[in-house]
Order: structure tokens, then C-alpha cells, then sequence
């Protein structure tokens, strides 16, 4: 019997597509058929709603990266609307790869809860925002996933406790994560896994891992000590303009960590029987007879 449950794969496009439905696609579909990842997940944020009125009129902190003259007419270009959002579930459908989406506001969380997906992420700058998770547990009747980056021990306490008094702690995926972009590997805290695992393991229904690190080792490691989701942003060209592509695993990096996860998945057993089948052959001829 497996100890170690199944390893599921999010290839996290967020708004890598650069504001366009072509690109939003052809990233599902390099997902599915070369990276042979579980799910893939997008953004949605309606920008009037998160930010200030100063923050939204405020230019880009990091001008080469900005896709408008403002942070707002920036985030404005990246954004798909719910309809957009629509086109591309149908459109994982029908290749038949897991749509979902992170909600950054309550009125984002209505909109794609109306899409029915089965799952909806909650990114850890909004994982205090108990209007949004109050909705989502009356009304949305799918995995919620949360991250925990930047939220300390007795947060993460709240925020469980809070699902298990919604009755919904059995739907919560609850995810080790750093924010940073992207991690230095002694800020990652794997170990963190953990603590997640003996405190919560009972509570919710699966322990996952946001990496915004470079490679893939950490991901299998993370996996090893108990984070069966592992969620990684992904692009196609990791020099695109945009924050997010520096820490984003390219195409052949997401099929390689498939790859990787799914052999140490099935190596991580133990030996049904003293002397295994292909071990047989090789004792008959090898082993020392003299003994």
C-alpha cells in the first residue's frame, strides 16, 4: 500500500499570457500534452476593487515591466474577464486539463465561482480576507487552496480554524509557500512542511507546495516530506517581460518535473519481499556462494 499519495501538478500561467488569448491557450496546451501537468491556473482580480485609488493611478514600480502608463492600467491589460475566463475552462475541457483561477477580491471570487471549477486558489496576500473565504464557504461548493506565504504560525491557525468552523476544513488545501520572486533556496523553508503536516495533516484535505524557486529539486523534496500538490508558475520564455517569468519553469522544466515527481512516486515503496524478481537473477549469479 502507498504511504505517499499521488503527486498532482499545477502549472500556475497567472498572467504570463501577457494579456493575450492566443498565448493564454497555447500555454494550456503545452501544459496538458508536453508538460503532462494535472491542472493549470490563472488570475483574477478586479483591479477598482484591490487597490487604492493612489496605488491604481501610481506608475509601475518597475517601468520595464509595465504593460501601461499606471500599476492599474498595467494590471488592466493582463486582466481576462469572466467571459474570457469561461473561453479558456471550456477550452481545458476540451483538451481535458483542470481549469482554475486565484481570486484576489470578493468580487472576483463570485465571478469565477460561477464557473463552477473545482478548485479555487487563494494567494497568501489575500489569504486575511475573511469576506472573500465567507462567501466561498457558503456558496462555492469546490476545493478552496490556500497559500501561506507571508503569514505567520497563529494566522495560519486562525485561518484553519476558521474553515473547521465553516465546516469546510475537509475542502482546504492548505500550501507551504515563500513570497518572493523568486526564493533564494535558504528561503524556502521546506521544513515548514512539516510543521503544516503535524498540525493540520487530519484537518484538511491535502498539504500542497507553492515554489517560486528556480529548478525543479526543491519541488521533489517538498513532495518527499508530504506536499503531494505542487504548484509552479510556468511561461513560455522565461525573458518575457513581467515579474513573473524570471521564477516560472519553461516547457521542458514543467515536463521534467512531471517526469521527476511520477518516478520518485513510484519509487518511494518498500520491498514487497526480501529478494525482489529482478533481484533473483543477479544473486543466483553474483552472490557470494561460499558463505
Amino acid at each position: 500500500m502507498k504511504e505517499y499519495k499521488k503527486p498532482y501538478v499545477i502549472a500556475e500561467i497567472g498572467c504570463n499570457h501577457k494579456g493575450e488569448m492566443s498565448i493564454a491557450k497555447e500555454l494550456i496546451k503545452i501544459a496538458k500534452i508536453f508538460g503532462n501537468a494535472d491542472a493549470v491556473k490563472f488570475q483574477k482580480r478586479n483591479n477598482k476593487e484591490l487597490l487604492t485609488e493612489e496605488q491604481y493611478h501610481t506608475p509601475h514600480p518597475n517601468a520595464s515591466n509595465s504593460y501601461g502608463d499606471t500599476y492599474g492600467a498595467h494590471r488592466e491589460f493582463l486582466e481576462f474577464d469572466v467571459d474570457q475566463h469561461r473561453e479558456l475552462k471550456e477550452y481545458c475541457e476540451e483538451i481535458g486539463i483542470t481549469y482554475s483561477t486565484s481570486v484576489w477580491d470578493t468580487t472576483s471570487a463570485k465571478e469565477i465561482a460561477s464557473l463552477n471549477p473545482e478548485f479555487i486558489k487563494i494567494p497568501s496576500a489575500c489569504n486575511n480576507n475573511f469576506d472573500m473565504l465567507g462567501w466561498l464557504c457558503e456558496n462555492y461548493s469546490g476545493e478552496i487552496h490556500i497559500s501561506t506565504g507571508m503569514t505567520t504560525k497563529n494566522e495560519t491557525d486562525i485561518l484553519v480554524n476558521y474553515f473547521a468552523e465553516k465546516g469546510r476544513n475537509k475542502d482546504l488545501v492548505l500550501y507551504n509557500c515563500t513570497s518572493g520572486y523568486p526564493v533564494p533556496f535558504e528561503d524556502v523553508c521546506l521544513l515548514d512542511i512539516n510543521l503544516l503536516k503535524q498540525k493540520y495533516v487530519d484537518q484538511v484535505k491535502h498539504i500542497g507546495f507553492s515554489g517560486h524557486h528556480l529548478g525543479i529539486a526543491v519541488d521533489i523534496a517538498a513532495y518527499t516530506l508530504g506536499a503531494n500538490i505542487i504548484e509552479r508558475h510556468y511561461t513560455i520564455d522565461r525573458t518575457w517581460k513581467g515579474t513573473d517569468h524570471a521564477a516560472s519553469l519553461e516547457p521542458m522544466g514543467l515536463r521534467k518535473l512531471s517526469r521527476d515527481l511520477q518516478a520518485v512516486y513510484q519509487a518511494l515503496t518498500f520491498k514487497s519481499t526480501d529478494i525482489l524478481p529482478i533481484e533473483q537473477v543477479q544473486r543466483e549469479k553474483l552472490k557470494n556462494k561460499k558463505v
